[in-house]
């Protein structure tokens, strides 16, 4: 099992913490794109390391377009010597429209173009074709020499996908090289629904699952005391809270029949009662999003839950924890 991290937004701290998680003997570390563009924290990631993988967890693709998106990438892969993993996901309507002023319609038709057309763009600097990509909703069909970087040794990125809903999962399976699961997911949902969906994909490309890694940033409540566990078990219960209150994630809720539970939080997202949401998920809700066990423990339910699922995990932990307190758990996972 492949162990990763992450880097803040900071650019002051991130070569430093980069260079940190390396030494550590993580596999690779991700950066969100929330306030702060993941790129520019990657690229000095980049070059403050020589061996950990560095991924966009996610970059936001509608915000984009496919040229521009695949000239960041491939320069960066270049720069970082084959270790980037792009990982893209579509945010929602009201973003990519109100504060991108971007196009949005049927984002999963939408995003299998985009991954084809950038891989398209790859294709004519790498192979020297002509570029000639004619879609629905993108088309690339100039390239010119002086715009032309060429091939380069590392070639493309790989492409990672977020995705939680069928349609989109399908995608994963038809076109990219792996899937970043959502942290607002559970083992049951993983089996039961995110593996047809990938089965159907593949079966659509022509792939198989040895053709991706699957990415899952788990939910971990643990501490070593109870305090500390209060203070996780509450951090997770309104980071579920915020994610459970957003329609296009009500498959989740509804796969366990807690569908109504989404429109009460939804609600009270739109009255701004954040703290309250955190409230209506109990214990059952919250053991079935995340991994509640003491710090010794944590590794063998996370293997015991995502093991024969993911290739590779993160810690999702939206609260301040001890120092050394998810150390066991990577001695674990990393032996598996």
């Amino acid at each position: 099992m492949l162990v990763d991290g992450g880097i803040g937004s900071d650019l002051a701290k991130a070569a430093g913490q980069a260079r940190l998680q390396e030494e550590l003997g993580f596999d690779g570390l991700w950066a969100a794109e929330t306030n702060h563009d993941p790129f520019l924290a990657l690229t000095l990631a980049a070059e403050h390391t020589d061996r950990i993988e560095l991924g966009t967890g996610i970059a936001v693709a509608f915000a984009r377009s496919p040229m521009t998106l695949a000239q960041t990438a491939y320069n960066l892969n270049a720069f970082a010597e084959g270790r980037l993993l792009l990982g893209l996901g579509s945010q929602i309507k009201a973003h990519i429209t109100r504060r991108f002023s971007m196009p949005w319609s049927h984002p999963a038709a939408r995003m299998r173009e985009f991954v084809l057309a950038m891989q398209a763009i790859w294709a004519s600097w790498e192979e020297g074709t002509k570029l000639d990509f004619r879609g629905d909703f993108y088309e690339h069909t100039l390239m010119t020499p002086f715009f032309d970087p060429g091939a380069n040794e590392f070639g493309a990125p790989k492409v990672f996908l977020a995705a939680v809903g069928e349609l989109m999962t399908k995608v994963v399976g038809e076109v990219c090289d792996g899937m970043l699961c959502h942290g607002f997911t559970t083992e049951s949902y993983l089996r039961e629904v995110t593996t047809r969906a990938l089965d159907e994909g593949f079966a659509a490309g022509g792939r198989t699952r040895a053709d991706i890694q699957l990415s899952l940033p788990a939910f971990v409540v643990t501490g070593t005391s109870e305090e500390e566990m209060a203070a996780a078990a509450k951090g997770v219960r309104e980071q579920i809270a915020f994610y459970g209150s957003t329609p296009a994630y009500r498959g989740v809720l509804e796969h366990h029949g807690w569908g109504d539970l989404q429109t009460e939080l939804n609600a009270l997202s739109k009255q701004g009662g954040w703290k309250q949401m955190g409230t209506l998920i109990d214990d059952e809700i919250l053991r079935t999003f995340a991994v509640v066990a003491e710090p010794d423990q944590v590794g063998d339910e996370l293997l015991a839950r995502f093991g024969d699922l993911v290739d590779r995990i993160s810690f999702y932990a939206p609260y301040a924890a001890s120092a050394g307190a998810f150390a066991p758990a990577i001695d674990r996972l990393r032996s598996a």
